[in-house]
């Protein structure tokens, strides 16, 4: 394999992926809206040649080139957040902008350059020869991520009955290659009470004065310590071995954290007392904790064991429906993982990169100090679809991406042609060296 020309055809590919994400960027694509990026990119695996291109029943568009054995999965997924205030915009967030090193609009980042880096990847290894019958390459456009990550892969691997070997997240990873990250849930408390008339608050059981009790409670959750006379003992503890036997790995993802951020209530009136409030809590984790042990720590704070009966801890189900009209429910749990430092992919990725780029991350003059100033191999700060691929379903996930993890929703959105060509050099070089491993 002659990495030379892997990086010389990715080069050539330039202009055609700076096109194809333009055309991307041009289309509205939000969560469950995403029928515009998914026809896009079907039509544009086909002009390249995929040997197969399937649109699944969720809607989302799986490209296979070659016909070996083992299944190599590289993931996109292809729906954005909204613009925002539109007002905090230099540009048009779809129209876009393009200049000598850059290329702006919404998803340029987050995450539509991993889809076209992933198909322009595939083709490389088209072009050059590089597909034998050890290897197959699936390329995924998946839809729903920014409203439930990962629920495209439980879709996938169980409905359409595709499991690879392993896969490539291509979310944006700021020139690095990224083995894990911090899991997610989403937890409601519900507190009843008794209503009465404002005028003698006595007689009734404000439910708002309870939450408010069991909210500080939350609060010190996170921002306690961790010493044996601390009552609350915060999550930092985790990253103790006294407490957590995967500590190594939690001091690599970093804690877990929790706050609040919605707030409901119910009451007859302005002027009664609250007959319930409920709240939502976003609840990041680390490794070693689960669904189950975040839950059961919410109930086992004093605000909840003193109100007893009146409060109800629970995690929030997903059920919206796809740009196709399906239904998939599924828990809003989206679980920590972590792919160790030693493992034959982690390694496979750190070859092929390093056999074409060096030691250190890369980047347009813009980007390059910053870059170099990090570890090559690290990890996100944020969700991805890796909560599904390896946190429920064990298969192995990987991270490199072009674009930047601090672009992501941020209005003036922005990616680095550079990148493009990078990542798709570095997903046509994998496949090889690691069936070859």
């Amino acid at each position: 394999m002659d990495l030379n020309k892997i990086k010389a055809a990715a080069e050539g590919y330039r202009a055609d992926m700076t096109k194809f994400l333009r055309d991307l960027v041009a289309i509205p694509g939000e969560s469950c809206g995403e029928e515009g990026h998914i026809k896009r990119i079907e039509a544009e695996m086909k002009k390249l040649g995929f040997d197969k291109v399937v649109i699944d029943p969720m809607g989302n568009v799986l490209g296979y080139m070659g016909t070996g054995k083992t299944l190599i999965g590289y993931d996109a997924h292809i729906d954005t957040v909204g613009i925002g205030n539109k007002s905090n915009w230099k540009f048009d967030p779809y129209q876009g902008i393009e200049n000598e090193t850059e290329i702006g609009g919404r998803g340029t980042s987050d995450q539509l350059g991993g889809i076209v880096s992933a198909v322009y990847g595939a083709k490389i290894m088209k072009d050059l020869g590089l597909l034998t019958d050890q290897y197959t390459v699936l390329v995924t456009g998946t839809v729903q991520e920014e409203d439930c990550d990962g629920l495209c892969w439980q879709y996938i691997i169980n409905e359409d009955q595709v499991r690879p070997e392993f896969v490539v997240s291509t979310e944006p990873t700021d020139g690095g290659i990224y083995r894990g990250q911090r899991g997610r849930m989403e937890i409601r408390i519900d507190v009843k009470g008794v209503s009465c008339h404002g005028s003698a608050p006595e007689r009734g059981d404000n439910a708002i004065y309870k939450m408010a009790d069991i909210l500080q409670n939350v609060r010190a959750l996170n921002e306690n310590d961790a010493e044996d006379s601390t009552e609350i003992k915060g999550l930092v503890k985790m990253l103790d071995e006294k407490y957590n036997k995967e500590w190594k790995e939690a001091r690599f993802l970093g804690r877990g954290t929790v706050t609040a951020s919605e707030i409901f209530f119910t009451s007859p009136s302005r002027c009664a007392v609250a007959d319930s409030c409920s709240v939502s809590l976003d609840r990041r984790m680390t490794a070693g904790e689960t669904w189950e042990s975040c839950l059961e720590e919410i109930r086992a704070l004093p605000a909840c064991k003193k109100y007893g009966d009146d409060v109800k801890v629970s995690m929030y189900q997903y059920e919206r429906p796809s740009w196709t009209n399906l239904v998939y429910p599924i828990e809003c749990y989206f679980p920590t993982w972590v792919i160790p430092e030693d493992h034959k992919v982690t390694r496979a990725v750190e070859e092929a990169y390093k056999g074409l780029y060096g030691d250190s991350r890369i980047g347009c003059p813009a980007t390059e100090q910053m870059r170099k100033a990090r570890p090559l191999t690290d990890k996100w700060t944020f969700s991805t679809n890796g909560v599904s691929i390896m946190g429920r379903n064990g298969i192995p996930c990987i991270g490199f991406g072009p674009g930047a993890e601090a672009q992501a929703h941020a209005p003036n959105e922005i990616t680095w042609k550079d990148d493009l060509v990078t990542c798709a050099a570095v997903y046509a070089a994998l496949p090889a060296i690691y069936c070859n491993k």
